[in-house]
């Protein structure tokens, strides 16, 4: 038998609004004030869309740019698949008006919704075709406008969350990065615990709904926190332990929430500086969150010192989905 296809990454990009929201915005907008937010989330600001932005517009800047990054054009692309909750629209797939937008004429285009988990679930999918030999060059993006869904007089949920975009495309042309096995999971029974209840078949958009707020994201803090630091650390062992050989370079973590982020960093036993974060700049961008911390990494230099040694990556979020994935640098 023929060894598998070596799939790699081979280029990245991202892009975040223009539009700044910090702390201070928040404290003339609800009950809240900078300490507290930075002391419970360690986020400072995040970005929200203007007029115009959607979550195609950023998830196009942030292929443009990886497909730059790459040296590649849109006719070379097999496949888009865009890792969202936040659609342009319930349908088509906002995947496909990333290939328009873009004039990839050959790529197959579908989008993946996975919530915070999305991009690693898309990696795996981009990575499976991939290896099966259906196509040789695939485009993940994570992408969301999370701002568009969120209560912004909940003081308690509206301080968390951003808008942004971040893309990486996976090729059996590729200097470095290869994409290691990843894993992926769910686990339905926890599927009230983050969701936005109206809008879809089950429970349809009515002025009774608007005025109850139902459609608004709405989250369960205490139970994602324990939930979160629990999966974190098992997903990040599940890695280390799958591939002893390789020496611990990067964990780039989903940016959920710094001190979620700082507990199992703890239970792990790793330094603060094996671990990427970027929160305090974005907020949690859910799906969109891991490329663009990748795409940070790549272009800052930082991953420059750790020429083949594994980087993981950790996702949890809505479903409940949780994942890993991992890179040999």
């Amino acid at each position: 038998m023929s060894e598998p296809r070596r799939v790699g990454i081979r280029g990245t990009g991202s892009c975040v609004p223009a539009k700044v929201l910090t702390n201070k915005d928040f404290e003339r907008m609800v009950d809240t004030s900078d300490e507290w937010i930075v002391s419970r989330t360690g986020i400072r600001e995040r970005r929200v869309v203007g007029d115009g932005e959607t979550t195609a517009t950023l998830a196009c800047e942030a292929a443009r740019r990886a497909l730059a990054a790459a040296g590649m054009t849109p006719d070379d692309l097999d496949a888009i698949l865009v890792a969202t909750v936040t659609p342009d629209h319930q349908f088509p797939a906002t995947a496909c008006r990333v290939q328009t937008l873009l004039g990839a004429r050959r790529a197959a285009a579908f989008d993946l919704a996975a919530a915070c988990s999305g991009f690693l679930y898309g990696m795996h999918v981009a990575r499976s075709l991939i290896v099966s030999g259906a196509a040789r060059h695939v485009l993940a993006i994570g992408a969301e406008t999370l701002s568009r869904i969120v209560d912004y007089s909940d003081r308690t949920s509206c301080i968390l969350f951003g808008d942004g975009a971040g893309a990486a495309i996976l090729s059996t042309e590729f200097e470095r990065g290869e994409v290691l096995p990843s894993r992926i999971y769910s686990d339905g029974t926890g599927y009230e615990v983050m969701w936005l209840r109206a809008g879809g078949s089950a429970e349809r958009i009515t002025p009774e709904v608007l005025a109850a707020g139902r459609h608004f994201l709405s989250i369960r803090g205490r139970e994602v926190y324990k939930f979160a630091v629990s999966r974190f650390v098992e997903l990040v062992q599940e890695q280390r332990q799958a591939h002893p050989g390789l020496e611990l370079g990067l964990v780039i973590p989903h940016q959920v929430n710094l001190r979620i982020i700082e507990s199992a960093r703890e239970k792990l036993g790793i330094p603060m500086e094996r671990i990427y974060c970027n929160i305090e700049k974005y907020g949690n961008t859910s799906a969109a969150s891991i490329p663009i911390a990748l795409d940070e990494a790549v272009r800052g230099g930082i991953l420059e010192p750790e020429r083949g040694k594994l980087v993981v990556f950790c996702a949890f979020g809505a479903g409940l989905t949780w994942a890993s994935g991992a890179l040999r640098w």
